[in-house]
């Protein structure tokens, strides 16, 4: 006999911050696979920002020569003192601890185990037990993929293939590493691994990387990367084979025919797929659209009764911004509909949904792109600016750094901004603002100072730039 709750929540990412003193009280189920806290704090966002740290540290000090500074000591990377300062001092003990307090309260069972429905608002879980309640939120996340190629096709530490789950808890960093994809997971860690030491070759079936953003901002990241580390574009990988020494010879396809790399560890990065399938969400009458994503309405409602959905499971941005938002929604809805607070339900607000990559430069942009808007048909106006062009980056020599702003010609209301420089994800922060609230090019310039000579004059100099004229 199932056992009934008054909420399921299947997932600890997003989904632990929906036990809201609105809801405390309630029996409440929690159900978590592997380790409280999600991909952001375990996997993803957090541990490889801390990272990118050191990284950036060993490309700042070789960049210092251009500002006649020359740092002559070799650098010497202690890859386990990185590794434990990230997750034996830091995250382990956030999740541990998040686990016990949840454990701790009354009202919360939690359950450590897998989950699928079996029908609506019914799971069964992978203890033998089965779980019913009045309301179920699927917040169970995404997985990364691997390759349809033999050895690639599961993760195996040991032997050295490694996803972003698994790459950054390696006991040493090896010589040699392929990098499979080309988009911001892939990018994060080329960056990451070529600066501490790593001979990295990057393995791009496109012919750029960061394939999603601005053109000039992918062209460009694209070039800069390719002077850092090995990057093989519009190549495929065919086959992979491991020798008895250890090594990995993979088989490559691409410009140049048939080649093949040999390496000590290959980290595929090629995207991730959301868990709603593993959750066999469609037995609980829950939609999925073609991609696998879990149909929901503005209000985070699925098409299920009694059922809401968030972040990665339930969104094609797989942003932990995101589903922070998405679950604040929820948990209003939540105490709305079970009567524990007064008050209409509320509506997600995707608008304006940033997203930054902590390469080296920075690059972070919300919006469309220049492609996307030409493809709409929408009218804009638009504005590069550069970061050499201002005090700031005169002053760091900055050669490279860019901020594309588009606005409406009519209104100037912001359409997007798309920028790569140093602190591009703090930089681009003013225009999401002003975008989300409605103020347009003008009075954002003109309206408040600008500190001179702060790198934020970017902003100033790329909103003041705009062309009054539409172009398609």
């Amino acid at each position: 006999m199932a056992t009934h709750h008054d909420l399921i929540i299947i997932g600890t990412g997003s989904g632990n911050s929906l036990v809201t003193p609105e809801l405390e009280g309630l029996d409440i189920a929690i159900v978590e696979e592997g380790t409280f806290g999600g991909t952001c704090l375990n996997v993803g966002c957090i541990p490889t920002k801390m990272l990118v740290l050191p990284a950036d540290r060993v490309l700042e000090s070789r960049e210092a020569e251009r500002l006649g500074v020359t740092i002559s000591r070799e650098v010497s990377v202690d890859w386990p003192g990185i590794r434990d300062r990230i997750f034996t001092n830091r995250i382990d003990l956030i999740a541990d601890g998040g686990e016990r307090y949840r454990r701790s309260q009354g009202f919360v069972t939690v359950y450590a185990a897998t989950a699928r429905f079996v029908g609506e608002r019914h799971l069964a879980l992978s203890t033998g037990e089965e779980i019913t309640a009045d309301r179920v939120v699927v917040a169970a996340g995404s997985r990364a993929d691997l390759l349809d190629i033999d050895g690639l096709d599961r993760v195996d530490p040991a032997r050295g293939i490694h996803t972003s789950d698994t790459v950054m808890r390696m006991d040493e960093l090896p010589q040699r590493m392929a990098i499979v994809g080309g988009g911001f997971v892939a990018c994060e860690f080329a960056h990451v691994f070529s600066a501490l030491g790593v001979e990295v070759t990057q393995i791009q079936r496109s012919s750029a990387l960061l394939r999603a953003e601005d053109a000039e901002i992918s062209r460009r990241y694209t070039e800069l990367a390719r002077g850092r580390h090995d990057v093989r574009l519009e190549t495929v990988v065919t086959s992979a084979m491991r020798s008895d020494a250890g090594t990995w010879t993979l088989g490559l396809k691409g410009l140049d025919g048939d080649t093949d790399v040999e390496v000590d560890a290959v980290l595929v990065a090629v995207g991730r797929t959301p868990n709603g399938s593993r959750l066999e969400v469609e037995t609980g009458g829950i939609e999925v659209d073609a991609r696998g994503v879990v149909v929901v309405d503005a209000q985070q409602h699925t098409t299920a009764d009694g059922v809401w959905a968030l972040g990665d499971v339930a969104n094609s941005w797989q942003l932990k911004h995101v589903a922070n938002h998405e679950a604040r929604i929820v948990a209003h809805n939540l105490a709305v509909d079970a009567g524990r607070m007064d008050g209409e339900p509320l509506d997600a607000d995707h608008r304006f949904v940033p997203h930054a990559v902590f390469g080296h430069p920075q690059i972070a942009a919300f919006g469309p792109t220049r492609a996307e808007l030409d493809e709409a048909g929408t009218p804009y106006v638009a504005k590069t600016q550069s970061f050499g062009d201002t005090a700031y980056g005169w002053a760091l020599e900055d050669t490279t750094g860019i901020l594309t702003v588009y606005a409406d010609p009519s209104t100037r209301l912001i359409l997007s901004a798309h920028c790569m420089g140093p602190n591009a994800s703090t930089l681009i922060q003013p225009l999401i603002q002003a975008a989300s609230f409605g103020q347009n090019a003008h009075e954002v310039a003109r309206g408040q100072y600008w500190i001179h000579p702060a790198l934020a004059e970017v902003v100033e100099n790329a909103l003041l730039g705009l062309d009054v004229q539409p172009r398609h």
